[in-house]
């Protein structure tokens, strides 16, 4: 009996310490919510001023200042070829000749009437002057000497179809042509370029037309290039709306003096629109709730909310229009846990903004 008394005494004794313990721990609970709350560690930024630029991207494709594809006019055995693809050739230069042995001949043989159609005609005029013949006689050999000399123009034009010449200084594309072949007319042979400089032809949603000038400037990319941009102007715009992709066809210049981009290529195109001294802000600073976009400033180590309106965004910023000044201290980790009013501990490390992989992709 007296271990069954032993047994619960131990009991009694056991739950009044568990009691204490639990009081004494409420107690601490309530003198440490009674002080200050613990201060939230942050990093801050200073927003800077940059280049900021309003900016249209799009899908382009480049074309050659000048393109034709060289087509025989006459049929004929080639005779002469000085087809070099990739080489620059320069206006006039003789690409193909075919066999114009015939050609020569005939234009031989209309130049020999011409000569005697001419004597008969003076012959006429010195006899008219004599009332030897009649007008009528003369005239019809003036008559005779004008078809000859149109004659003799048809001649030396079909003589010229066997030659075909560069109508325009530019690079050489490929052939299946071999000196000694026969062609049909109408062959291609080849196809001659000007790409030292390049038309960049893409489209601008129509939302935006009212920005667009002749002369804004265009950058491209290609990936073909990865980390190079090549610069160029708007040149032209197009009259009409495209009705069923709401966008205006524009075209710009791009230079290609090294002759490395090629007709067809494709490539990204960014307009800009306009261009001016903007603050930025890393766009991880800016938190968004519905329609609202607000960032942390830290005033005297205490957290304060700023409603801000934003405008361009570059890779990692992001401008900021209205809602901060150039000293504010933005907060720019562990702002969503953070309210107004909340204490702040600044920290110092450089590692508070990743690096932003697609910066050396776009940056121009």
């Amino acid at each position: 009996m007296w271990k069954q008394w032993l047994i619960a005494v131990v009991l009694v004794a056991v739950v009044a310490a568990g009691a204490g313990i639990y009081l004494n721990l409420e107690s601490g609970d309530s003198g440490q919510s009674g002080g200050e709350a613990q201060a939230s560690a942050v990093n801050v930024v200073t927003p800077e001023r940059q280049r900021v630029r309003d900016t249209v991207g799009a899908v382009a494709n480049l074309r050659a200042l000048n393109s034709v594809e060289l087509t025989t006019e006459v049929s004929g055995r080639v005779m002469e070829l000085n087809l070099q693809p990739g080489t620059a050739v320069a206006q006039g230069a003789v690409l193909l000749r075919l066999d114009d042995r015939q050609a020569r001949a005939d234009l031989a043989v209309i130049e020999a009437q011409l000569a005697d159609a001419r004597r008969q005609y003076e012959r006429a005029q010195r006899l008219r002057a004599n009332n030897s013949i009649s007008q009528s006689q003369v005239d019809e050999l003036r008559t005779a000497v004008d078809v000859a000399i149109a004659q003799r123009e048809a001649a030396r034009v079909r003589l010229q179809n066997h030659r075909i010449e560069a109508p325009f200084a530019g690079v050489v594309g490929l052939s299946d042509i071999s000196v000694g072949a026969f062609l049909q007319a109408g062959t291609t042979i080849t196809t001659l370029d000007t790409n030292d400089r390049m038309e960049l032809n893409f489209a601008v949603p129509e939302r935006f037309i009212g920005q667009v000038r002749i002369g804004q400037r265009v950058r491209a990319t290609s990936p073909a290039f990865p980390g190079e941009t090549f610069e160029g102007e708007l040149i032209e715009l197009a009259t009409r709306i495209n009705e069923l992709s709401r966008t205006l066809s524009v075209r710009a210049l791009i230079d290609n003096s090294e002759g490395r981009l090629r007709p067809g290529q494709f490539m990204s195109a960014s307009l800009t629109l306009q261009e001016r001294e903007g603050l930025v802000i890393p766009e991880q600073a800016v938190m968004i709730r519905g329609d609202q976009k607000y960032v942390f400033v830290a005033e005297d180590g205490v957290a304060r909310r700023v409603s801000v309106r934003t405008g361009s965004r570059m890779p990692g910023l992001v401008e900021v229009v209205d809602g901060l000044e150039a000293g504010d201290q933005v907060v720019v980790t562990g702002q969503d846990r953070l309210s107004t009013g909340d204490r702040l501990r600044l920290l110092e490390s450089d590692l508070a903004i990743p690096d932003n992989r697609f910066i050396s992709s776009r940056e121009s």
